[in-house]
């Protein structure tokens, strides 16, 4: 299956590696970027590994680190897995999009 970004996963993805580059330094964030690599490497190969989110049934979340969690779709017929969010687990469950 093909992966792609979307441009809000994209924004998210560069807003937390900023973030971590400011409080904790290059290591840090070449860690969380590895994570990521890993995460989408596994979704790759099997797209259904992690939990279905709870208000749609074609969304999931993995976690990448106890503080960041990927939102991504699965398009079976496009052959497709879009990458939706990175979301900080600290926020408000309420205010998270899926």
């Amino acid at each position: 299956m093909t992966i792609t970004w979307t441009k809000r996963a994209l924004k998210s993805y560069f807003k937390v590696a900023d973030y971590l580059q400011e409080e904790w330094g290059e290591t840090v964030v070449k860690n969380f970027a590895n994570d990521v690599d890993k995460m989408i490497a596994q979704i790759g190969e099997t797209p259904n590994m992690f939990e279905v989110s709870k208000q749609y049934k074609n969304i999931r979340k993995g976690f990448i680190t106890e503080h960041n969690t990927l939102y991504y779709r699965i398009k079976p017929r496009k052959k497709e897995i879009e990458l939706l969010i990175f979301l900080d687990n600290r926020r408000d469950d309420k205010k998270r999009p899926y």
